[in-house]
């Protein structure tokens, strides 16, 4: 009891953070009873944490939490695919300030699929770390420009890539799964996946086969390669030295051992086979039609 309050409390927080920072712009986008509701139902859960709620009430409010928010996230994803983000200003990222997105929805969502303390430990834990990895590196790699002292650049280089790889990929990762998903893609997407792969189950064979045999630790990812135009199947063993520079990434699977060693031990095909349950299609979809626009030169 007190361990999933506490997991709601941190991820009420990261909710309520990402919330805040989100551009005024945006908000006038969307309807008022949507964000009435979502800050409502906010509130509620934030109230019930502090009475101390019984786990049964907390998790049934909990869910009209995350399908408040999901319903605003899918409106702002509409709105952008419709070209309302065209007079969204553009908000890079400063040197040594990268910070942990939100997840989409509460650490035991995934469940019995992925286990709520597998979740927390590899969001709060795993990916924080690529965070200060990154924003370290790249405050480091600040400094030598400035001061013209490039001695150490080679590591610092590597501390880059190794981390940066990590937050980028778990950045989709969050979000290329959900409470509701599995099934298989419709659309566009799966029309590609049978044109390249011969069937959606020839697909996912694959896939599943690749991320099975990732030596070690890494990554299978399905992604768009422009120059081709097609989809591929990629394994990066070490994220850090994925060498294909020239796709995009779409869904990726980590399998990390800290992706599934608390609930699966060595035994990475269960945890393959179930994970299948969550892939969410409709943002994989959404990254898939934003790729394709890409066109290069083949050869």
């Amino acid at each position: 009891m007190e361990a999933y309050q506490k997991q709601l409390q941190v991820w009420t927080g990261k909710l309520e953070e990402a919330w805040s920072k989100l551009d005024v712009n945006v908000k006038k986008r969307l309807e008022q009873s949507e964000i009435q509701n979502f800050e409502e139902n906010l509130q509620h859960v934030k109230g019930l944490l502090v009475q101390r709620t019984t786990t049964d009430k907390l998790k049934a409010e909990t869910e009209k939490l995350y399908e408040s928010w999901d319903q605003i996230t899918q409106n702002m994803k509409r709105a952008e695919q419709a070209g309302a983000a065209g007079n969204v200003p553009l908000q890079p990222v400063p040197i040594g300030e990268h910070q942990l997105p939100p997840l989409p929805y509460s650490y035991e969502a995934l469940e019995p699929y992925i286990a709520a303390e597998i979740m927390r430990l590899h969001h709060q834990e795993h990916h924080q770390s690529y965070v200060d990895g990154l924003n370290k590196a790249e405050k480091k790699m600040e400094q030598a420009r400035k001061t013209g002292n490039f001695d150490f650049i080679k590591h610092w280089e590597r501390e880059a890539a190794f981390n940066g790889a990590g937050h980028y990929l778990h950045t989709i990762f969050w979000n290329v799964m959900s409470p509701k998903g599995g099934g298989e893609p419709t659309g566009e997407l799966a029309n590609q996946i049978i044109k390249d792969f011969g069937s959606f189950q020839q697909f996912k064979k694959h896939f599943s086969e690749a991320a099975k045999k990732v030596e070690a630790v890494g990554w299978a990812i399905l992604v768009w390669a422009p120059r081709a135009h097609r989809l591929e199947i990629l394994q990066a063993e070490k994220h850090q030295n994925l060498s294909q520079w020239d796709v995009v990434p779409l869904l990726p699977l980590d399998v990390w051992e800290h992706a599934y060693y608390l609930q699966y031990k060595n035994e990475r095909e269960p945890y393959i086979n179930n994970w299948w349950n969550v892939v969410n299609w409709p943002h994989v979809s959404e990254r898939y039609m934003k790729a394709r626009e890409l066109r290069w030169e083949p050869f």
